[in-house]
């Protein structure tokens, strides 16, 4: 099922994007450009650094050893924290509908807001995020990337991209691994998947966004899960993980009023291969998830449960020069929903069984690191279903169906390794369902939603410290 009600919430809870630090930098003796392209992308070697358990150091130790001259301590000097701050501007062709649109305010004493009325266009968010990472090697073989993160829009701070890692090299063509992390994909290697794709990755905090979205592609993560998996790599070339997901909410007791509560443990895999050449490197892989949910929303976390099976095929193109870096990246999301719960007993949902299929690709280029574009097309399209998908002001789906596609451009300048200002636009061909009255709220004197009314100027300032 489409992550439906829940999608502003998730946008909120859900891990950001923010992976270039500088403690690692600080920890290699490397500029950041070892590991980037353009933060967040990573360079072959960034993803050698990541496989080995964010644990490569330059630096001097504290040192501890026990009677049997067996090592007990090894700590950098310098603690591995840093600091990212973001701010942003929003601006969308047609202001978002006023959050107390149509409410009659309690007692009755005052006139309710028109159900026309607009919020104010132009949100400026001072900050849009601000981070504390601890991003390094805690001992030998051991490392973590850990963000705690203060949101804007929801003036919260909280818990966000956690990947600790365990690694050990067995000789010199193969390395073995474990990953703790809360969120699918985020300890992936590759630009290519949901948590690190460019130049999705970084979106606008208040703009509207499609409503129907996969588990794997956000779901599961803004549900809040923990997962374990056990990773390894031959040769630099072959990659293969395996792992799985509970429910882990932050800061909540797991009962009915949590949605969509993992029933067990829900299996993650990875499977790639990539090829290095030269400047150049191409990668191409398979992904998946495969879940069992309780819809919960004040429902009990027992009987039927919902099942999505998501799997996906990802591919990616690097070339790094002097002077120039282009990268292209694509995925593309298939998941198949057998709604035992939401159909079969809670009414909810118009079909037993549904599809949700995602498409997205990406062309980054960067002159000197410094001057950059990038172009992206997006694509949602799906099961028509009246009961998940109906219409409703703003978010709603007039054809019942969650189909969504358009194209985001952006430009970026980065003066230095650690400061990034980016513009970027979004521009909707189709939203929730419909280019035309895509919520169903058209009347004489109303047209509606369209989806162009959601196309979205974004302005980014981010800097790392």
């Amino acid at each position: 099922m489409a992550t439906l009600g829940m999608a502003g919430g998730a946008l909120l809870l859900a891990p950001g994007s923010a992976q270039a630090v500088p403690s690692f930098a600080r920890q290699t003796g490397m500029a950041c450009e070892a590991c980037h392209t353009v933060f967040p992308e990573l360079t072959p070697f960034g993803r050698r650094f990541k496989l080995n358990g964010y644990t490569i150091d330059n630096l001097p130790q504290v040192s501890g050893m026990n009677a049997n001259k067996d090592q007990t301590l090894a700590l950098n000097q310098l603690p591995p924290l840093s600091f990212m701050f973001q701010t942003s501007y929003t601006k969308t062709k047609t202001a978002v509908p006023d959050s107390q649109a149509g409410v009659i305010p309690p007692g009755g004493t005052a006139a309710p807001v028109s159900a026309d009325a607009l919020a104010k266009n132009g949100q400026v968010l001072f900050p849009q995020q601000a981070s504390l990472f601890y991003a390094g090697r805690i001992a030998p073989n051991f490392g973590a990337f850990v963000q705690m993160t203060y949101h804007g829009t929801a003036g919260t701070f909280g818990w966000d991209n956690t990947d600790i890692r365990y690694a050990r090299a067995v000789n010199d063509k193969f390395l073995w691994g474990l990953s703790f992390n809360n969120n699918p994909t985020v300890q992936d290697l590759w630009n290519t998947t949901p948590a690190w794709q460019s130049p999705f990755d970084q979106r606008s905090a208040t703009a509207p966004g499609p409503s129907a979205t996969t588990m794997i592609d956000g779901g599961l993560a803004g549900a809040g899960v923990a997962g374990l998996s056990i990773y390894g790599s031959w040769n630099d070339s072959i990659y293969v993980e395996l792992g799985a997901y509970r429910s882990a909410p932050a800061a909540a007791q797991i009962d009915s009023t949590s949605a969509n509560v993992v029933s067990g443990m829900a299996p993650y895999w990875r499977l790639a291969y990539e090829r290095q050449w030269g400047r150049s490197s191409w990668e191409a892989g398979l992904y998946g998830i495969d879940a069992k949910l309780y819809p919960g929303g004040g429902n009990a976390l027992s009987g039927p449960t919902n099942h999505y099976r998501d799997w996906a095929i990802d591919s990616q193109y690097q070339y790094i020069g002097d002077e120039h870096m282009i990268s292209v990246l694509a995925t593309y999301i298939s998941e198949k929903q057998t709604l035992d719960a939401s159909y079969g007993v809670l009414g909810t949902a118009a079909n037993p069984t549904n599809d949700l299929k995602t498409a997205r690709i990406g062309v980054n280029y960067y002159y000197h690191r410094r001057y950059g574009g990038a172009l992206g097309y997006f694509s949602t399209t799906g099961s028509a279903d009246s009961g998940l998908y109906a219409p409703a002001p703003f978010t709603g789906f007039a054809n019942n169906k969650p189909d969504s596609k358009g194209w985001t451009a952006e430009l970026d300048w980065v003066p230095y390794e650690n400061t990034k200002f980016a513009l970027q636009y979004t521009n909707y061909s189709k939203f929730n369902g419909g280019s035309t009255n895509y919520d169903g709220t058209a009347t004489p004197d109303h047209p509606g939603r369209n989806a162009s009314d959601n196309n979205t100027l974004y302005l980014l300032g981010w800097i790392n410290f």
